[in-house]
């Protein structure tokens, strides 16, 4: 669960920092959103949670 949160509050200061200087208009981010929703749902889900939390470990391992 907080990786899940903490992508979510990562993802979502991005797509701000990309409104405001990086020219992404708002109609392009809400798009984005609704794609991440309907991904939610589908049954390819699973999957990229898995993606996700394999490559949030792999990057937590990483010692500098």
């Amino acid at each position: 669960m907080a990786v899940s949160v903490s992508a979510v509050v990562l993802l979502t200061i991005l797509v701000f920092l990309l409104i405001r200087k990086g020219g992404l208009k708002v109609g392009h981010a809400i798009v984005s959103i609704l794609l991440g929703f309907y991904l939610a749902s589908s049954s390819i889900a699973p999957t990229i949670s898995e993606a996700t939390t394999s490559v949030a470990r792999m990057i937590s391992g990483i010692k500098f």
